[in-house]
């Protein structure tokens, strides 16, 4: 019954609450209307009052829009000063910088103009300044107003032409009211007591600037300006950006703070330095009259100051710093000396840090940088184009002026007397020209006795030392300008040689014995002298891998001959003790040490070698026996395994060969190829017609593993008739078939190989492409001639040095100089190369050459570039030295690049390239063809075996010897070797080492008679029993199993004859 009653309450309720909620919306609606209608009401007020305080501005000052920086406004233009300030008030309260832009560039134009009216003080906007009423509103406006102009610079590009003339209003702006040097207010007679307030209100300004990031600002728009290859701010601006940031340090004495932002905002900018250098040089005076670098250096060389500014930049800005230090030191050279060691500390110090970030390989985390290489932080593209200004600076670093203020200790440096010599033993033959210097220089340093004297803690020899840490910095750091670095220094005169001279004479016993004593501590003074030992090694070796014959031999530039005796005497010893004494392990902190000093003791070895200027037994080592080295090698010690592959010379030839046999030996073992009472392994067969002994040796030999060459190779001739020689091959057949096709496919006429225009030496031939497979028989003749080396035999093949060393892959080097080995294919390319490179009567321009080398190849003239474009590249004065290397890198390498790596594969298949390692090129030679050496004949007798009643006693055998030590030259000696062994030297170990044994055998009847010993013609031989006297026969001989077949003469003056008759006429040579 109360439905109806509940349900007419309900609907009361809500009409009563509708209607509440309309009357509240009513409300809101009323009150955002009057909201908004206040809101439109300001926004037109303001608009209206803001476009009025334009307008009053405007017609102040609209005039100015136009106005150049260079013109002079009518001065009845001008509003008075506080008219305008009034009306600026007001706009700046309304100021927005987005709309605004054009009239606040129209007010800074317009005050800058008033500030150059003339005789006008009410006009001058500074005016103000002096007025009680006005001048702390008007200081809080100027630092409104140059506020504002930090903020738009923050945004300004230079090298938008008109965005730079922007960038010039401002910065002038801040220029103009940041000192009061310019103010004509101030020029006015009876206000110069005024300037200490003006000064005052000016260091006020500007700090408020700097307090708001005024650094930061400027860093911006130099970065935009400088970042780049040219840079874009122009010199007013260059100049104004460094003149504002200068005055804050100035204002406030260099307080440390504002000199550590100015270090890290300012002078971290690539190329700064440089720039102002070029285009606002009158600004540098800045810096030198304030004293700057001495500042920074001093600020600098706290490790705790240091260490906030470089945290503060990364590692290429910190690049960027030092480069502008720099060159700030190379401009006060005369002013260096006194900050010279602070100065190279921070300059380390700098270096140290940058490497922090320098890794050495390639990874998903590094970045190539075109300074430090592989760096571990993102590098900025943009900074990369500005990375060659940064390069120039770093250059002025070793440049002339600064390695000569830098190194004047050692450039004034005069060797202490008493160091006394001794006479040395007359060397090999070599040149006239220098052949007194030999004599003079040829003393080991173990000979020597070194005056010494230095202290160690004197002034003189810790600033070199200093010096030369400062430059090992350098060379470790920044890795893209190594070679930049050690040509500025070696172009220093008669530094190195100074400097080597200073080493001799450090401490009390000489450097020598001091720098070994040194290896055993790990304190701050043996680091030093390291790096003393580094540089001096590293400068070394870039300065003698470039030097031609002519420069180290004759000139004696920069080093006489005498001094690379000693030098290369004291890297020979320090070098043996690091590796032998066990302090060298390729791990610890000698590795780099041990690294420049190896490298120029090879360089020299390696120059030795090629043409000596030291005496026999220079290189070895008295101390270190051959017995011991080979029992440490048996037992696999380190040190016996490094000296061998690092330092081989240390070890005497014949030694080395030894070891070189003991190690084919060894292999052969281990390959079952050695035949004894145990064991006969399975020989290979093959068969060779003698009229074509390179085709079927090549066909049957060239397809065999290395394994199948190494063993033993049974060989059968077939002669003329396709009949099958007697004869049975017990290693004499095999030697005369490799004796025999070496010889052939060394001869010229098959153009393989060439022979050299000068010594007549062997090298592969550019044109051997006529022939079929050209490469594949060249890999056939490298195992050949292998083989001949793995079973010791001897062959006459001569080679030219520059072939030899790339079969010893010394051309690989980074410091090999083709050039220096040109003489031995072509000297008289070599000539005209070196006249080129020493070219001085005008330009090399003149000779009208270009990067392209022609020849004559097989009757046509055929041109090749030297490099991409070469035939369009003129040769100048610049790059002469390029072409030089380029035209003997082309004759000696690239010409015969494929040639030469099929032959070395061939002969590396058989000769293991670590047994090579133990040798340079001459004895390289010396392996393959035997010593230069006189024969020795008793060493022959000692191991001649006789046959066919022969003995020691006989008077044939007696009469033998005698003529040969008595009557013959040497040159005939050697005639008669080759007669009977098919190769005029001796092998290198001795004749002990022949193979087969040099045999002499009696014979009664001509060799196609002769039926070998029977029991008759022995007891006839053995009784000198005379058949009768075989006058009319001469002596033959078998090299293939080194015979010599000698008739039982009953003349010795027959024997004579008829010997030398046969040697001179080559007879023989045949198989019995």
């Amino acid at each position: 019954m109360f439905a109806p009653y509940e349900d007419k309450k309900a609907s009361f309720l809500d009409e009563k609450k509708s209607a509440r909620f309309n009357r509240q919306e009513e409300i809101r609606r009323e009150q955002s209307a009057t909201k908004i209608q206040a809101v439109v009401r300001r926004f037109l007020a303001v608009s209206s009052l803001r476009k009025q305080t334009q307008g009053d501005l405007q017609s102040l000052i609209g005039w100015a829009r136009e106005v150049s920086p260079t013109s002079s406004p009518d001065k009845a233009k001008f509003a008075p000063a506080v008219t305008v300030f009034k009306a600026t008030e007001k706009f700046l309260y309304f100021f927005d910088q987005r709309k605004d832009d054009v009239m606040f560039q129209t007010l800074c134009r317009y005050i800058l103009a008033s500030m150059e009216v003339e005789g006008d003080s009410k006009i001058w906007y500074v005016s103000l300044a002096l007025s009680k009423e006005h001048v702390l509103p008007w200081i809080q406006q100027m630092k409104k107003l140059l506020w504002q102009c930090c903020c738009y610079l923050k945004t300004l590009r230079p090298d938008n032409n008109d965005q730079s003339k922007l960038v010039s209003l401002y910065l002038n702006m801040v220029v103009i009211f940041t000192d009061t040097t310019t103010w004509k207010v101030l020029k006015i007679k009876g206000s110069e007591a005024l300037r200490p307030g003006m000064n005052q209100l000016c260091a006020n300004l500007l700090g408020h600037l700097t307090s708001k990031d005024l650094y930061v600002i400027l860093q911006a728009l130099l970065k935009r300006g400088l970042e780049r290859s040219q840079p874009t701010l122009k010199r007013a601006a260059l100049a104004a950006i460094v003149t504002i940031s200068m005055r804050p340090l100035i204002s406030t004495q260099f307080s440390q703070h504002l000199l550590t932002a100015f270090l890290v905002h300012i002078l971290s900018l690539p190329g700064l330095i440089l720039h102002l250098s070029t285009i606002a040089e009158q600004t540098l005076l800045l810096f030198r009259n304030n004293n700057v670098l001495e500042k920074s250096i001093r600020l600098l060389e706290q490790e705790q100051n240091i260490r906030i500014v470089f945290n503060s930049l990364e590692g290429s800005y910190s690049l960027c710093l030092l480069a502008n230090m720099v060159q700030l030191a190379y401009l006060q050279l005369d002013m260096l000396p006194v900050i010279m060691e602070p100065f190279m500390g921070v300059v380390i110090m700098l270096l140290s840090r940058c490497q922090s970030y320098v890794q050495n390989k390639q990874s998903s985390l590094t970045h190539w940088h075109p300074v430090l290489g592989w760096f571990s932080q993102r590098i900025n593209p943009t900074l990369n184009e500005a990375m060659p200004n940064v390069v120039k600076q770093l250059q002025l670093l070793w440049a002339r002026n600064m390695v000569k203020q830098l190194f004047s200790e050692v450039l004034r440096f005069k060797p202490m007397a008493g160091t006394p010599t001794s006479e040395t033993p007359e060397t090999a033959p070599v040149k006239k020209a220098f052949k007194k210097a030999l004599q003079k220089s040829s003393v080991k340093l173990k000979e020597m006795r070194s005056a010494g004297g230095r202290k160690l803690d004197s002034p003189e020899v810790l600033s070199v030392c200093h010096v030369c840490v400062l430059y090992q910095s350098c060379l470790k750091t920044l890795t893209q300008l190594k070679l930049d670095i050690l040509t500025g220094l070696c172009l220093q005169e008669d530094l190195l040689s100074k400097l080597w001279g200073f080493i001799d004479e450090l401490g009390p016993s000489g450097g020598l014995k001091l720098f070994l004593e040194s290896l055993n501590s790990d304190t701050e003074q043996s680091h030093q002298l390291f790096a003393v030992l580094s540089l001096s090694c590293d400068c070394g070796s870039h300065i003698v891998a470039i030097l031609d014959d002519m420069e180290l031999y004759e000139q004696q530039k920069p080093f006489k001959l005498e001094e690379l005796v000693k030098i290369s005497s004291f890297l020979n010893a320090f070098a043996f003790r690091l590796l032998w004494d066990g302090i060298y392990d390729g791990k610890n902190r000698h590795t780099s040490l041990f690294h420049s000093v190896h490298t120029f003791l090879m360089l020299l070895y390696d120059r030795d070698c090629r043409r000596r200027f030291t005496t026999a037994g220079h290189w070895l080592i008295k101390e270190l026996k051959p017995s011991t080295l080979v029992s440490e090698l048996e037992k696999g010690k380190r040190r016996a395994l490094l000296l061998l592959h690092m330092m081989p010379h240390v070890i005497p030839h014949k030694d080395r060969v030894i070891l070189f046999r003991r190690f084919v030996t060894d292999e052969k073992k281990a390959l079952g190829i050695i035949e004894n009472e145990c064991a006969s392994p399975k020989p290979t067969l093959i068969t060779v017609h003698r009229s074509r002994m390179v085709e079927d040796g090549f066909q049957q030999l060239a397809l065999l593993p290395p394994q199948a060459l190494k063993g033993i190779i049974r060989v059968k001739f077939v002669n003329d008739l396709g009949l099958d020689e007697a004869g049975i091959d017990q290693d004499g057949v095999f030697k005369e078939f490799l004796e025999e096709i070496i010889k052939r496919v060394f001869d010229p006429s098959l153009n393989l190989f060439k022979m050299t225009s000068g010594e007549e030496r062997l090298y592969p031939s550019p044109t051997s492409y006529i022939q079929e497979d050209h490469l594949t028989l060249f890999e056939f003749v490298g195992k050949m001639l292998g083989k001949a080396v793995y079973e010791g035999i001897v062959v006459e093949v001569p080679f030219a040095s520059f072939f030899l060393s790339q079969v010893l892959s010394h051309h690989h080097s980074a410091l090999y100089s083709s050039i220096d080995e040109l003489p031995s294919l072509d000297p008289e390319l070599y000539k005209s190369l070196t006249f080129i490179k020493h070219y001085i009567e005008g330009d090399v321009r003149d000779l009208e050459l270009t990067f392209s080398y022609a020849e004559d190849v097989m009757g046509k003239v055929v041109t090749h570039e030297l490099m991409p474009g070469g035939r369009a590249i003129s040769v100048t004065n610049d790059n002469k030295i390029a072409y030089v290397h380029r035209v003997a890198h082309f004759r000696m390498h690239t010409q015969i690049r494929e040639q030469t790596a099929a032959f070395i594969r061939g002969f590396r298949s058989i000769i293991s390239p670590d047994w090579l390692m133990m040798f340079a090129a001459p004895e390289l030679q010396k392996l393959i063809s035997g010593d230069n050496m006189e024969i020795d004949l008793e060493d022959l007798k000692k191991y001649t075996q006789y046959y066919g009643g022969f003995h020691p006693a006989h008077r044939v055998v007696i009469w033998l010897w005698d003529i040969l030590a008595k009557d013959f030259t040497n040159d005939e000696r050697k005639a008669f070797l080759k007669f009977v062994t098919s190769c005029s030297k001796p092998p290198l170990l001795g004749f002990a080492h022949l193979e087969p044994p040099f045999c002499i055998r009696c014979v009664e009847v001509a060799d196609d008679q002769d039926t070998g010993d029977t029991v008759g013609s022995v007891l006839r031989g053995f009784f000198t029993i005379r058949k009768r006297d075989p006058v009319n026969r001469l002596p033959t001989s078998s090299t293939c199993f080194n015979l010599l077949k000698l008739p039982n003469y009953q003349k010795k003056s027959t024997l004579k004859e008829k010997l030398r008759y046969a040697i001179s006429m080559n007879t023989g040579f045949e198989l019995s």
